[in-house]
């Protein structure tokens, strides 16, 4: 069976073919700035100059023409209301155009099960990337969150810190590369209550500290990556333990960080537990994950009529009953 999955929560376009379980291509093409943050009506704008291009170039790598798909999945939320609905659009057109079910993907979701794709067979999911921090887990029919952020995501945190020190969109690989040249650990505030983590805070204190122009670049990204990666650890070792599950599966762009990965290895290694690490490209956004998770609900009898198929900005990770496991 061959599925189309396409991804357009945030700054990504993405669209993958899969047959089967099997990833045949992976395209994605991605809005940046080098100055200042991701504006949602321009990231919408790119989306709809790439989506044809982005598609003739996975459908050319795939090998696979378009009327042999089967399935069209797509994220239908959580996200950017204004890039979720250009990829729903899409959707619905090939949808209709080549008269193919509809299915539609929680990408928080998706982001687990692309992680189930590494080996991981019950694991707690620690989702870490822009707009979402989530501690995941499957319980009684739903992926339940144990632990999550009260505030920002950790990559918006990161992304809103690079902005302040003038890295441009996204900070992220900037940030890894400047922490790389210090060792010099300057005191941050660390802000874990129970279960849940909190980043408003730093990312204040951590401005005042640019603006006071008392400590090096390198030092201050240094720093802030050596406490928001202990502090998201902590609470995923936690929810370990509560649920006793003995396998850790990292998710998001955000894990793309080298050094977030050595951390979670490390913790995973004392506690005699498994991390399952995917290869980057299906951490950050990308459409194959969707395709995965949407062929998996197929299989399942899920789909979508038209008029259920739109966006879903805000939904919740456990507001999806999970009947495909």
């Amino acid at each position: 069976m061959l599925t189309l999955g396409i991804e357009s929560t945030a700054h990504t376009f993405g669209v993958a073919l899969l047959k089967d379980m099997k990833v045949l291509s992976n395209i994605t093409d991605s809005y940046t700035t080098k100055t200042g943050g991701m504006i949602p009506a321009k990231t919408a704008e790119h989306h709809v100059k790439v989506c044809d291009k982005v598609l003739s170039k996975a459908l050319k790598t795939a090998k696979i023409k378009l009327e042999n798909v089967d399935i069209i999945a797509f994220s239908q939320g959580p996200g950017i209301g204004h890039c979720l609905r250009i990829g729903a659009a899409f959707a619905r057109s090939l949808s209709l155009l080549l008269n193919k079910p509809l299915v539609g993907v929680n990408h928080c979701i998706a982001h687990l099960e692309i992680g189930r794709l590494e080996g991981a067979k019950d694991p707690i999911l620690l989702y870490a990337s822009g707009a979402n921090t989530q501690i995941i887990a499957y319980e009684g029919g739903k992926y339940r969150i144990f632990g999550e952020t009260l505030d920002n995501g950790v990559g918006n945190m990161l992304d809103g810190f690079g902005r302040a020190l003038g890295l441009g969109f996204p900070a992220g690989p900037a940030i890894e590369k400047l922490a790389k040249k210090s060792k010099n650990y300057i005191e941050l505030p660390y802000v874990v209550k129970g279960m849940d983590v909190s980043f408003g805070g730093i990312q204040t204190n951590i401005k005042q500290k640019i603006l006071s122009k008392k400590y090096k670049k390198e030092d201050l990204c240094y720093s802030l990556q050596e406490t928001v990666f202990a502090m998201l650890l902590e609470v995923a070792e936690r929810a370990m333990a509560h649920c006793e599950k003995s396998e850790l599966v990292l998710g998001g762009g955000v894990a793309c960080n080298t050094r977030f990965k050595e951390m979670a290895k490390i913790m995973c290694k004392e506690r005699n537990a498994k991390c399952f690490i995917p290869e980057n490209q299906y951490l950050v956004d990308n459409a194959a994950m969707i395709g995965l998770t949407g062929y998996l609900m197929f299989k399942s009898g899920l789909q979508l009529s038209m008029s259920q198929s739109h966006i879903l900005p805000y939904e919740r990770t456990d507001d999806v009953v999970v009947n495909w496991r």
